[in-house]
């Protein structure tokens, strides 16, 4: 297939403009980039232009995780497009110097990665009071999206959600509880307590794998019983 917009620009011009003709122009068409161009800063403003002329919402990861230099300079370049960045922060301070120094329009959070619903949520807090745009990094089940949605509540202005669409079988058995959008597309928080999912351990009983640890001849962990 090669590398996007390095290898093959006459096929991903294509792409683009198919993408935007497909979803119609009143859609938000964000176009993720999955750090392709690492610190080739030159390669990644070249495709500038052709956002623009498609009108895409952000241009999500051209870069790694901290490479906010090169963050900046992009965002600052010509025409202007809005960058989304931050799922591979590891830590609220990561996320803070993503916020303050890299030039995004959207931070990116995944609450399994950062640090669990309270770093996350510091984030979600920082980005508002920064004018950034917080954005739930989520593509596994739906125990994991309630998590990564806790963050919004009390935040208004945020209504762009990542939502996973093809989920693993393991991932659909493991809930009860599903997070639908609702008929204008929109998906809220469970009202019940906790992340107001119900688990659906017996569904679960399939993907059981016997294991034990042992360290220095002592047991340490076990499949419990289940």
């Amino acid at each position: 297939m090669g590398k996007f917009w390095e290898e093959r620009l006459k096929h991903d011009r294509a792409q683009l403009k198919a993408a935007r003709e497909s979803v119609g122009k009143d859609v938000l068409l964000m176009i993720d980039a999955g750090t392709i161009w690492n610190n080739k800063l030159a390669a990644a403003q070249e495709i500038l232009p052709d956002l623009k002329k498609i009108n895409v919402c952000w241009l999500e990861e051209p870069f790694g995780n901290l490479s906010l230099e090169k963050y900046k300079k992009l965002s600052k370049a010509k025409p202007s497009i809005a960058l989304a960045a931050g799922e591979g922060c590891h830590n609220f301070t990561q996320a803070e110097l993503m916020i303050k120094y890299a030039g995004l329009k959207y931070i990116q959070a995944d609450a399994g990665r950062i640090g669990g619903i309270t770093a996350a949520k510091q984030v979600a807090e920082l980005a508002n009071a920064a004018k950034v745009s917080y954005v739930n990094h989520t593509f596994t089940s739906h125990l994991a999206l309630s998590a990564s949605l806790q963050p919004y509540a009390g935040i208004r202005k945020d209504a762009i959600s990542e939502y996973p669409i093809e989920l693993k079988k393991l991932a659909q058995d493991i809930t009860r509880t599903k997070i639908l959008p609702d008929k204008n597309g929109f998906i809220h928080l469970p009202e019940k307590e906790g992340l107001g999912i119900e688990i659906n351990a017996e569904a679960l009983r399939k993907y059981l794998v016997d294991a034990e640890i042992k360290v220095n001849g002592k047991t340490i962990y076990y499949t419990p019983e289940f």
